[in-house]
């Protein structure tokens, strides 16, 4: 039997999904953890003492222990976040003195954060959220996953650092095209005409600023929109298909095997407990 003693830097605490129903505002409150928010619809207006932030869809906010926090604006009926609280260890919080750490050995993470790659943090979320409520949970596993949700904001904060350069607005335009009729039948020729442009030349700039071809990018949208209906809905899997923008429902299937890694009705089971929170 191998026995690896495993000692991480942190420990989690709790988690939710916060959705609201069109009223309240964040309390104002100052707490002993360390708190991490990852907004999935809507905006969230919030502050951290004297400095404000609007985060959005796909966006993190990583709020520090002992620091004065709250709402600066009323909750959208189309908001949800996920939240996630943790603990530090004082010494791996301090910065080192005698020698400074290399980034091979430290994470540097930004206190507002944009993912380019928002299914892999929520992938963990959800994992955390499932095991929390069916008791299976434990310290070390937990604080394992909040570790890779880290790494996940690090990366991002890296990522938007080196993209900090003008990007290409005709690749911003196909990306919101997608987000926007993904669930439609749609393909690079048809954005190309929309938006009057050449389907080769837009489909190289796309690749070229996304790390990924137009059809790949619609797939993830429609992958993503199907996670959350087989979450947060009781449509049937060819009713979820057809909400996706799919007409072959065992094409979905096979798609959503590829990219969840199990079949659509073992995913819905896997991700079926959450704790929800109002407000």
């Amino acid at each position: 039997m191998l026995t690896l003693p495993l000692t991480l830097p942190l420990r989690a605490s709790n988690g939710g999904l916060f959705v609201s129903r069109g009223q309240g505002l964040h309390p104002t409150r100052s707490i002993d953890s360390w708190e991490l928010i990852f907004v999935r619809s809507g905006a969230l207006g919030m502050f951290e003492e004297a400095q404000q932030f609007t985060v959005g869809a796909g966006q993190t906010l990583l709020l520090r222990p002992g620091r004065r926090h709250g709402g600066t604006t009323q909750y959208q009926r189309d908001l949800s976040f996920y939240w996630i609280h943790f603990f530090i260890e004082e010494s791996a919080a301090r910065p080192r003195r005698e020698k400074s750490a290399s980034p091979q050995e430290s994470l540097q993470l930004p206190q507002l954060a944009v993912l380019r790659d928002a299914d892999r943090l929520t992938a963990l979320l959800r994992r955390f959220l499932d095991d929390q409520e069916s008791g299976r949970l434990k310290p070390l596993p937990a604080s394992l996953l909040i570790l890779q949700m880290l790494c996940e904001v690090a990366a991002a904060g890296a990522t938007n650092e080196a993209a900090s350069a003008p990007v290409s607005a005709l690749a911003g335009k196909v990306e919101a095209y997608i987000r926007v009729n993904f669930h439609r039948a749609i393909s690079t020729t048809l954005i190309a005409d929309e938006l009057q442009s050449n389907p080769d030349y837009l489909g190289r700039i796309f690749r070229r600023v996304n790390g990924r071809t137009i059809v790949e990018f619609i797939h993830d949208c429609r992958m993503r929109h199907a996670q959350r209906l087989l979450i947060e809905s009781a449509l049937n899997i060819n009713q979820v298909a057809r909400e996706c923008g799919f007409d072959d429902s065992g094409y979905f299937r096979r798609l959503f095997l590829r990219h969840a890694g199990m079949p659509p009705r073992k995913f819905r089971r896997l991700h079926a407990r959450v704790y929800v929170n109002t407000e």
